[in-house]
C-alpha cells in the first residue's frame, strides 16, 4: 500500500473564482478612478483604470490595477480573500479585497485597498 501526498500541489481545474464574486463589476466612485472587472469562473478582465485617470500630484503608485494587461481576459482565481491573477505567464501576488452585501441582497460589494485608497466596485445586474 503506498501513500501519496499531495502537500502544495494544486489541480489548476480547481482554480477558479467563487460563485458569488463571478459577473460585472463597476467602479462605485467614477470621481476618482474609473474601472470595471469582468470576472468569470477562471479568468478576469480588467477595463478602464488608466493613467491619464492618475489625479494631479496623486500618487500613481496607488492606482487601481496599475500593472496588468487591461481589455484582455487573464488567467485568474480567488482564494481566502485574494484574488491572483496571471499577466504575461507571470503569477502575480494575491490582491486583497473584502466581498460584502448592502442593505439590499442584490447590493454586492468588492473593497480593494491600493495603498492608502480604496476601491470600491459594484456588482451590476445585466438584463
Amino acid at each position: 500500500m503506498a501513500i501519496i501526498a499531495a502537500c502544495g500541489i494544486r489541480d489548476d481545474d480547481n482554480e477558479n473564482f467563487d460563485r458569488k464574486l463571478q459577473g460585472t463589476w463597476e467602479s462605485n466612485d467614477k470621481s476618482v478612478y474609473s474601472g470595471t472587472l469582468y470576472i468569470d469562473y477562471n479568468s478576469i478582465t480588467i477595463k478602464g483604470y488608466e493613467e491619464s485617470q492618475t489625479l494631479w500630484q496623486g500618487d500613481d503608485t496607488n492606482r487601481p490595477f496599475k500593472n496588468f494587461t487591461k481589455n484582455t481576459a487573464l488567467k485568474a482565481y480567488s482564494e481566502e480573500g485574494k484574488i491572483f491573477i496571471t499577466d504575461a505567464g507571470i503569477l502575480q501576488e494575491g490582491i486583497p479585497y473584502t466581498y460584502y452585501t448592502g442593505k439590499f441582497a442584490t447590493d454586492e460589494f468588492l473593497r480593494f485597498n491600493f495603498g492608502d485608497r480604496l476601491e470600491t466596485l459594484r456588482k451590476i445586474q445585466l438584463d
